[in-house]
């Protein structure tokens, strides 16, 4: 279940050139508005200094890391809903996302046009999010419009659910409030997932600065912060500049650039950490001669489901799991010697999966 986010943002924020430099794709990254019209696809592989030790040990035929695509869209502007600028047809390419990442000028620069005239990194943010409200709400209006006077007239208890979940949204919605924020059952949960609102999904800003700025942060920065923070979002400070650069160095010389500058992580560890945080996600391995892979997992799910993500067969007929922690596999130098002193486990259907598990599945379908 590798992890997928759509990028948005006003035309100009810098979204096409952190696309390009993340995903290492020549896509036109044009200093005026709309130069991405067709959504862009990048996948890009999570780094993992575990998965790398496991390679080093196992020397595996095959080496298989988690992923993580971006959909790059073109920029919305202000009343993209009433259809100006390109309108917000392109919004529908990214409902089936795992989070929105809506990336944020916060960088002075005369030389790059600013779609409403300033900087004003709040006035976009709401600009931006006011658009993808519209969007679901109109996706919740068509739906009402269709099922609510049938609902009521034949008393169905399944329709008549449905309708009250989707008016509260509706209510929600009409006065610019996220459906994200609202608290729902576990069944209106599962209404709600058959319209991939995009409201309800999680938003990790991304505050585009300027290389002088990418330790410290500026004023903007605060702002935006400011403002995730009394929603629960996230925030990744980086530069689609210093992004740019990064994505043209090896290894080695990406670690001596980012201690010159006084990182210790890219932009894009940072978003990969961020998102993994908010999504509520984990990673387990599986370790051997012919492959060693990286899987990932929400956390809260039980060993048969995560044997589930590898094979439907698995999660059927889960028998037990064996497992070994990451940190007892480095400690004792590999899964023999861990099983060797006592800690391999063998784990039955209730065990709650841990991040870094290393595990064999046994089945029997």
């Amino acid at each position: 279940m590798g992890l997928t986010a759509g990028i948005v943002g006003l035309p100009n924020v810098g979204k096409s050139t952190l696309f390009n430099a993340i995903t290492k794709k020549n896509i036109l990254a044009a200093n005026y508005p709309f130069a991405t019209i067709d959504p862009n696809v990048g996948i890009v592989t999570v780094p993992d200094k575990r998965l790398e030790y496991l390679v080093e040990k196992e020397i595996p035929e095959k080496v298989v890391p988690t992923s993580y695509e971006f959909i790059d869209i073109a920029g919305l502007v202000k009343g993209a809903s009433k259809g100006e600028g390109l309108g917000n047809k392109f919004l529908s390419h990214i409902r089936e996302v795992d989070a929105i990442c809506e990336v944020v000028r916060c960088f002075e620069d005369s030389n790059i046009t600013h779609v409403e005239g300033n900087v004003d990194p709040i006035r976009d943010i709401e600009i931006i999010n006011l658009e993808l409200v519209f969007c679901d709400l109109e996706v919740v209006e068509n739906r009402l419009g269709k099922i609510e006077k049938k609902a009521v007239t034949t008393k169905d208890k399944e329709a008549l659910k449905e309708v009250e979940v989707l008016k509260r949204v509706k209510e929600a919605l009409e006065q610019n409030i996220p459906a994200r924020r609202l608290e729902y059952t576990e069944e209106e949960d599962k209404i709600l997932k058959n319209y991939s609102l995009l409201t309800k999904k999680p938003i990790i800003y991304m505050a585009n600065v300027s290389e002088d700025d990418i330790v410290l942060g500026n004023s903007y920065v605060k702002e935006v912060e400011e403002y995730a923070s009394k929603e629960g979002s996230k925030v990744v400070m980086l530069s689609a500049k210093v992004e740019s650069e990064l994505s043209e160095l090896d290894d080695e010389s990406k670690e001596l650039f980012l201690t010159d500058l006084g990182l210790t992580e890219s932009g894009l560890d940072k978003l990969i950490t961020a998102t993994y945080d908010l999504l509520g996600l984990a990673t387990f391995f599986t370790a051997g001669k012919d492959e060693c892979r990286a899987w990932t997992f929400k956390k809260g799910m039980k060993a048969p489901e995560c044997a589930g993500i590898i094979h439907t067969d698995f999660e059927k007929g889960f028998i037990r799991a064996e497992v070994t922690s990451f940190d007892d596999y480095k400690e004792f130098g590999g899964e023999k010697e861990a099983k060797e002193a006592g800690k391999m486990r063998l784990e039955g259907k209730e065990y709650l999966m841990q991040d870094g598990d290393i595990v064999f599945f046994r089945f029997n379908v």
